[in-house]
């Protein structure tokens, strides 16, 4: 039996987020006991939405508790609701004027009191800056001290921030005094003239919570709508755990450009700059750049946050030379695995395989190791008087999303590619199939034994990456031959460099003359 979820309910075969109101604050919630808001029928898809309902459910109690702070009905913890200097202002203009409503709306002789002249000469002087801080405390702290009780600010007295908030409160307050005088005649329909009152945002209830984890997660889910985002989970859900651990939330609302910063300046502690720029920074932005663009959130606070990354420098080619490639490959046609006394400790037939075939068909087709470690016996096919590979995400990842043929080089014919897959069981060639299995990690797994086993064996040079030594080399390779650019990308699953490269088809029969003019290696 499955245990009680926290703030999950079940009233009747229905699931609802709940939450219990504090006693309180009940009375600033229209006297509700509990908040609830329905999640549906099926359980699993309601303990998906729970936690966002939770969030929301929560932001509503807070906002409770925000009135029962401004009734002077609970304490609240210093600058728990920070507002700009300009707003304060606002706040307390807004406040001064309710005031007046009040004293009017009372029957007082509130219209028959005189504005007392030397508190607007001191208020002249507060905005001015030619009050000492003693003077100013005395004109206005009584102001700010009430601000600074609802968690609006932490400016403390004698301090420039205080100062600057101090005369910005002087600001509103003669703004609100010249309201007053002009109500005294009968005018009801002043504004305010100075800028930093007509031009300070409007003080609004806090937006509810956006989860940075949850932008992720539907971040990723929209990306593999359209075929994209396949690793992209494993990456950046620690880059994303680390951040909320780091800021201590979980909101994309609350994050801020100084936030980041300081995380990138802490990462940089143990982490390289390229990790942190390519992989930390960048997940981010990139996701707070989608959430913007999809209205989940105001502004993407990681548009500008940066860090710089050393290129590396370059001591060879990139790609594997002839003779580099050559040894791999002789290793590759002579491969023998271990015996092993333990038929539990034998290398499987399917990972000899690959060490067998992977290297020559990176060689001959330009592609990544692990879209040839995919492979299956279904994506070679004869068509025409061309024998055909087809790399597909159906049989795992494809970096650019869609599928690619290409034709097999005569010299895979001439070693017997074609007899090892004709005598192939059927599914995948280079890893056992099971239930349950899933073929990128497979193909991931059976990729980086191929890799292991030729550096053990001293066969990759330093500063090369095995995976695309293969694709600069076949690049090189085509460049020497003067094939045609988009010919090679094709093959390889390069996008197409200007958007006339997207008209037109290289078909096959252009993939196959590319490929019969590759030499072959001597091995």
């Amino acid at each position: 039996m499955a245990g009680n979820v926290r703030n999950l309910l079940n009233r009747e075969g229905r699931y609802f987020a709940r939450l219990v109101i504090p006693k309180e604050l009940r009375p600033f919630m229209n006297g509700k006991t509990e908040l609830r808001t329905a999640l549906g029928p099926d359980r699993r898809e309601a303990l998906k939405k729970l936690p966002g309902a939770v969030a929301i459910l929560q932001h509503e109690i807070a906002l409770g508790e925000r009135r029962a702070v401004a009734a002077g009905e609970k304490t609240v913890t210093l600058g728990r609701y920070p507002l700009a200097v300009d707003q304060i202002a606002l706040r307390n203009y807004h406040d001064r004027l309710a005031q007046d409503d009040q004293m009017r709306n009372a029957g007082r002789h509130w219209a028959s009191l005189s504005i007392d002249d030397g508190f607007v000469d001191q208020l002249r002087r507060g905005i001015a800056g030619q009050l000492s801080n003693a003077d100013l405390a005395e004109l206005v702290e009584h102001r700010i001290d009430r601000f600074r009780q609802i968690g609006n600010t932490t400016a403390e007295p004698g301090t420039a921030e205080w100062r600057t908030l101090a005369r910005a409160v002087c600001i509103s307050e003669y703004e609100a005094l010249e309201r007053v005088a002009e109500r005294d005649d009968g005018d009801f329909t002043g504004r305010p003239s100075n800028p930093l009152i007509v031009n300070a945002a409007p003080v609004e209830d806090e937006l509810p919570p956006v989860s940075l984890k949850r932008l992720l997660a539907d971040y990723i889910a929209a990306k593999k709508i359209v075929g994209k985002a396949k690793g992209t989970e494993k990456r950046w859900k620690p880059v994303f755990d680390d951040l909320v651990r780091f800021t201590r939330h979980d909101d994309a609302r609350r994050l801020t450009k100084q936030n980041l910063m300081q995380w990138r300046d802490e990462r940089l502690k143990t982490l390289s700059p390229k990790t942190v720029s390519d992989v930390y920074l960048a997940s981010v932005r990139a996701v707070l750049r989608w959430a913007k663009e999809n209205d989940r959130i105001d502004s993407n606070v990681a548009a500008e946050v940066r860090q710089d990354a050393p290129k590396r420098a370059l001591s060879r080619e990139k790609g594997f030379t002839l003779s580099e490639a050559q040894a791999i490959l002789k290793a590759a046609c002579v491969y023998v695995p271990k015996a092993s006394d333990n038929p539990a400790n034998s290398e499987l037939p399917q990972t000899s395989a690959a060490k067998r075939w992977t290297p020559i068909l990176c060689a001959h087709t330009g592609a990544r190791v692990t879209e040839m470690t995919q492979l299956r016996k279904q994506d070679i096919r004869q068509e025409g008087d061309a024998y055909v590979l087809r790399i597909t995400p159906d049989a795992g990842t494809v970096k650019a999303g869609g599928y690619r043929d290409v034709p097999l080089h005569q010299q895979l014919i001439d070693m017997g590619f074609l007899d090892f897959v004709d005598a192939s069981p059927g599914g995948a060639l280079f890893y056992p199939e099971r239930k349950g299995r899933d073929p990128v990690k497979a193909a991931q797994t059976v990729a980086g034994r191929v890799s292991k086993w030729l550096q053990g064996d001293h066969l990759i040079p330093d500063g090369i990456q095995p995976n695309h030594a293969w694709r600069h080399r076949f690049k090189t390779v085509s460049n020497e031959l003067g094939i045609s650019e988009r010919v090679s990308d094709a093959i390889q699953g390069h996008a197409g460099r200007t958007a006339g490269d997207g008209y037109g088809d290289v078909t096959v029969k252009a993939r196959k003359a590319a490929i019969d003019r590759m030499p072959k290696y001597e091995i």
